[in-house]
Formats: C-alpha cells, sequence, structure tokens
C-alpha cells in the first residue's frame, strides 16, 4: 500500500442552510503523515445488482503510468491517459458503492495534480505545505498539494489506499474526501512513485444525502476491506454527514443475532465533512457470506442500515 499523507481539512464552519455559512470552503493542511441502501435515513437507496460485476469491471486494469516528466528539469510531464481514466474511473466506483454521484474530472484539475505530483517527486517527500525553497516549487503546486490527497505511491494503488486509509485513525480524511457532498471536482497527476489527488471543495447543497456510511448500506465485496496490511477492520468503519450532528453518536453491530463489539470514535470536523465517526470492530473482521446490521443512536436523527459483505473472487 502507498505511503499516505495526513489528508487536508476545511476550516470547522456551520454546515450549509445555516446561519452564518457563507462562501466556498477550501482545504487546508491535515496533521501528520504515515510513509511506507436503501435504509432508514439514508437518503439516497445504496446500489443494487450485479455488484461483483461493477467491481471486476472497473478493476480489470489496474497498471500504475509510466511517466514522460523530469524532476531535474522541472519538467511535469503527465501520466497516461489510460491510467488517468482508470484512477478516475476507482474514484467514481467507490462514490457508486456509497450511493454518490460521480464529481467532473477536469483538464485543468489534472493540470493541477500534475504540477503536484512532480512538487512531491522532484524533493522525494510528501507534504501539504511545500516550502518555498523545494525544488521545482511554484505557488500554485503548493496551493494544490494544500488542497489534495497525496501519496508516496501511484495514481491508481492510491484511491484503493485511500479508502482504507491507515495512519490517519483521527480523521478518516482521505476516505471521508473521496466520499465527500463537499466536492467540486477531482484531478489526478502521478509520476508512479508520488501522486497528487486534487480535490477543490464547496459547501454542500442543501437536499442531498444525510449522511454517508462506509462500508455502505446493501452490497460490497470483502476486497473492499483491504489487505492483510492493513483493513477497514483496522482503520474503522465510518459514518460521516454534513447535517446530522454525530458528536454524541453511539454505534451498535450485530450479526446472526450477535452483538459484536465495537469502539467508536469521534473524529476531526472538516476531513470532507462537518461531522464524523469511526467504528473499529474489537475481535472480529467482516467475512464474506455476513450480513451486519448497524444501528447509530444519539445522533440528531436516527440511522440504521444493512451491510451485506459479498465475495467477488
Amino acid at each position: 500500500m502507498p505511503g499516505l499523507a495526513g489528508s487536508p481539512a476545511i476550516p470547522p464552519g456551520p454546515p450549509a442552510g445555516v446561519a452564518g455559512a457563507s462562501g466556498p470552503l477550501m482545504p487546508t493542511a491535515g496533521a501528520g503523515s504515515m510513509m511506507t441502501g436503501g435504509a432508514a435515513g439514508s437518503g439516497t437507496p445504496a446500489p443494487g445488482g450485479d455488484i461483483c460485476g461493477r467491481w471486476t469491471a472497473d478493476r480489470t486494469n489496474l497498471t500504475e503510468a509510466a511517466w514522460n516528466g523530469d524532476a531535474a528539469s522541472c519538467a511535469a510531464g503527465d501520466m497516461t491517459p489510460e491510467a488517468r481514466a482508470t484512477a478516475y474511473r476507482l474514484h467514481t466506483l467507490y462514490r457508486f458503492m456509497a450511493g454518490l454521484e460521480p464529481v467532473q474530472m477536469t483538464d485543468e484539475n489534472n493540470r493541477k495534480a500534475q504540477d503536484c505530483a512532480l512538487l512531491m517527486t522532484a524533493n522525494g517527500s510528501i507534504t501539504h505545505t511545500p516550502p518555498s525553497t523545494w525544488k521545482c516549487y511554484t505557488m500554485e503546486g503548493a496551493a494544490t498539494a494544500n488542497a489534495s490527497s497525496l501519496s508516496g505511491g501511484g495514481a491508481i494503488s492510491s484511491v484503493d489506499g485511500y479508502m482504507v486509509d491507515p495512519g490517519n485513525p483521527t480523521t478518516l480524511g482521505h476516505r471521508r474526501w473521496v466520499l465527500s457532498s463537499m466536492l467540486a471536482g477531482v484531478g489526478f497527476g502521478s509520476s508512479g512513485k508520488f501522486s497528487c489527488q486534487y480535490q477543490p471543495a464547496t459547501r454542500p447543497k442543501t437536499g442531498g444525502k444525510p449522511w454517508i456510511a462506509w462500508p455502505p448500506p446493501g452490497q460490497i465485496p470483502i476486497q473492499a476491506f483491504g489487505t492483510s496490511f492493513s483493513s477497514m477492520d483496522k482503520t474503522g468503519w465510518s459514518l460521516q454527514s454534513d447535517s446530522v450532528d454525530l458528536k454524541s453518536a453511539q454505534v451498535s453491530i450485530t450479526a446472526g443475532g450477535m452483538d459484536l463489539p465495537v469502539t467508536v470514535t469521534q473524529l476531526g470536523s472538516g476531513y470532507g465533512s462537518t461531522y464524523a465517526i469511526s467504528i473499529i470492530p474489537m475481535g472480529w473482521k467482516a467475512t464474506a457470506g455476513t450480513t451486519y446490521s448497524v444501528k447509530v443512536t444519539g445522533a440528531s436523527m436516527p440511522i440504521s442500515y444493512e451491510v451485506s459483505v459479498v465475495d467477488c473472487r
């Protein structure tokens, strides 16, 4: 799994539609780094049909891009169109599984992300706040890094890494940005060794999906939980919202009539959503062929849903 930088945040503030909420919310640097359904209250039904067919089709070729840039001369170059399309397809796949619409990938966002990837590559490190003394530094490249998820790996594998999100126990910010209602678009840049997933933000529209869970209501492949290196059972399941207050939320999970113990942690505000919690299984892990019933109490609205884990081999 690629090394991931601490995810960018937005300044805490009231959600859209609340008095005092004005102006766009822009990501700022996150702290820390790691080197290496249709259920009640869901708003939008979870995807149905053959999830394994969609999962397999969208992951047919996960080959990372060749890079035609040059760090020595500060030439950003580009990743291949095929690899960029794959990264965007994976990003869209995860949003689809969570019941979310895709966001637009633009040439301008891709250009900014590629300049950001050059900056990380030229200096052999990842940070949301590149100093002006860095080789190949530009103000725009630094601003893009400040509004991107960053990885010491290629753009394609990093999308999967962001969804597991190891090393961010207080925010799960990479995952929350992929699943965010605040996304105004996305862009991908990669040198193969370093990549930037640019994610400009705006205030979420009113009347959208009130909450977003990962794993989501409905079917999810066991393959989406991660690898032996790291998995969602280690980093935590998650629930995020811009309108449902989760600050006092408690969670119970049952399967086969048995209560499964979990630890619930409040996550930092602004990392792709106003409110969020992580839900870490204690002494158990998700298994294919099992349906998990999740019930959330203590939030500003009741939430319940079922997660059905399937094997897509």
